[in-house]
């Protein structure tokens, strides 16, 4: 029989990407979805669904028990919340009763991988250096602070087969706020945050997923690895790459910061009375105009074999396609 992978935020744009390269490695899906999810891009895929209560271990421990996954991925969370309280609630403290779940359970879990991301260390304040994967944390939002904290909670419980996984910026296929950027350069835009100097990094979701699920299949336990194509790019290579890919000209602009920071101000107050959070606001201003976001990936490359198909331009290519195809854009 095929050994089983719990993967958590199944019905995301990485976890879609999870679901695809876990069925390929031969493995049994279970994907935890939400009572009310949307799961109708799921239906090409045979897996089956389950439904878990992250503010309950004795019911996440249940759950597996009844399971007996082999392999879990947690890649469930949030990206936009209302409050500093609702990220830690969801992206922390969840994170952490999942952790204690699978420390408890009386069976073997192989491996369990935490989906974190660079937000988690934050960026570097000059253009000197990369990010490691031991760099000091210093997070400059509260998604980003979230993620750190979820870290620190599951390198304290003990007898956890767990791997820390780092991604960058992700793009690819089904990706929905990056793609803004796509769109908008679609209509013949190209707006900028500033003009100051940058270097940024990114991974194409295949590669990221690729290897999220390579992973579960080797020796390491209790090492966390920061995620990306290996590459350094400036402000401009991913707006330069889109136009390409789309057969775009644009009038390119550059917006001063304080401008931008007003208006995320602005955006903040008109959601403030709805449920909803949205895509910019005054924290992720924070991380759009850092100045470093490079990041070293020598020693996954060295520990697992990774080795990233997808370059900018090869992803970006690949993105466009997919969401012309798509009637995104």
């Amino acid at each position: 029989m095929s050994e089983k992978v719990l993967i958590t935020g199944a019905t995301g744009f990485v976890g879609y990407h999870l679901i695809e390269q876990a069925l390929s490695a031969g493995l049994e899906v279970y994907a935890a979805v939400r009572e009310h999810s949307d799961t109708r891009h799921l239906k090409s895929f045979i897996i089956s669904y389950i439904n878990l209560n992250y503010s309950s271990v004795d019911e996440l421990r249940s759950a597996l028990e009844k399971h007996q996954f082999q392999y879990i991925i947690h890649a469930a969370g949030i990206t936009k919340a209302k409050d500093e309280a609702t990220y830690n609630r969801i992206n922390a403290d969840f994170t952490k009763n999942l952790g204690v779940a699978i420390s408890t359970v009386n069976y073997k879990v192989k491996k369990f991988i935490f989906v974190s991301s660079l937000a988690g260390i934050g960026p570097l304040s000059d253009l000197s250096g990369k990010l490691k994967d031991d760099s000091t944390p210093h997070p400059v939002t509260s998604y980003g602070a979230s993620k750190k904290l979820a870290e620190q909670y599951l390198s304290e419980i003990p007898r956890l087969p767990m791997i820390i996984i780092r991604p960058t910026a992700v793009y690819g296929p089904r990706e929905k706020d990056i793609f803004i950027l796509f769109n908008t350069i679609n209509k013949g835009l190209e707006p900028h945050i500033g003009s100051f100097k940058q270097q940024l990094s990114f991974v194409y979701v295949v590669d990221l997923a690729y290897i999220i699920v390579k992973v579960l299949f080797s020796e390491v336990v209790g090492t966390s690895y920061n995620v990306s194509d290996g590459k350094i790019y400036d402000r401009y290579a991913l707006a330069t790459l889109i136009k390409k890919a789309l057969g775009k000209r644009t009038f390119k602009f550059h917006l001063p910061v304080l401008v931008v920071d007003v208006f995320a101000s602005i955006i903040e107050l008109l959601y403030s009375r709805t449920k909803h959070a949205p895509t910019l606001n005054k924290e992720k201003m924070a991380e759009l105009t850092a100045v470093n976001w490079a990041c070293e990936i020598v020693h996954i490359q060295n520990d697992l074999g990774y080795e990233p198909l997808y370059d900018l331009e090869k992803g970006v290519n690949e993105t466009v396609a997919w969401y012309k195809a798509n009637n995104w854009i």
